[in-house]
């Protein structure tokens, strides 16, 4: 009798847990997409000073890569920094921001704008507000320096970024809301001026040295 039970709530039981499998699934993939991104950032790091010892060449991360490591994004009020890959094609933002074509280098003439995922690499710009430093150290040894102006969301063929525009500016973009799970037309840019530094991102090690670089 017990076995017959069972059967008969078996067709109940089959939607139940395959909304069950469906959930460990969606969920095995995000691990899995947080841990790639923090996992290929040790290995961007290790390619981006090797890139700083050769003046700037490109060092691929591993040898299928299709992209390079071009910067370091240093947010040192928040304690974090990231390193940003050349393009911003999707297989690159797994891995990083990733430095949009077409755009100058960060500190040279015009908008830089470096894109990326909103619950990984960019989950920082929730953090950050108004006056807040943002450096960027290029492949090249360069330090371009920053202060937040603001944030705006706009849409996705309507951001109002101009990468020639005067001036020497850089734009954060990711995907809005910031807390979504699903994508969207909408996009989050961060906008930033530049400040006058001669400071190098060398000893940036931990939050003390982030710290220090604010002032």
């Amino acid at each position: 009798m017990i076995v017959g039970a069972a059967r008969r709530r078996l067709p109940f039981l089959l939607p139940a847990l395959a909304a069950g499998s469906l959930g460990l699934v969606l969920c095995g993939q995000g691990l899995w997409i947080h841990a790639k991104a923090a996992v290929a950032q040790v290995l961007l790091e290790r390619a981006f000073d090797q890139s700083l010892r050769q003046g700037g060449a490109p060092v691929r991360p591993w040898r299928w890569a299709d992209t390079w490591p071009t910067a370091r994004i240093a947010f040192p009020r928040q304690g974090e920094r990231v390193i940003a890959l050349d393009g911003a094609s999707g297989q690159a933002l797994a891995f990083g921001p990733g430095h949009v074509a077409g755009t100058p280098k960060a500190g040279d003439r015009g908008t830089a704008v470096y894109a990326a995922h909103r619950d990984t690499h960019f989950a920082v710009l929730a953090k950050v507000q108004p006056g807040d430093p943002i450096l960027v150290e290029r492949a090249d040894g360069k330090v371009a320096r920053f202060e937040v102006t603001g944030a705006r969301v706009v849409r996705w063929d309507a951001s109002g970024v101009d990468p020639r525009a005067p001036g020497r500016g850089l734009a954060l973009a990711t995907c809005w809301p910031l807390d979504a799970k699903v994508s969207g037309p909408m996009r989050y840019v961060v906008w930033a001026r530049p400040v006058e530094t001669s400071l190098t991102l060398s000893d940036l090690t931990d939050r003390k040295g982030m710290t220090t670089l604010t002032r």
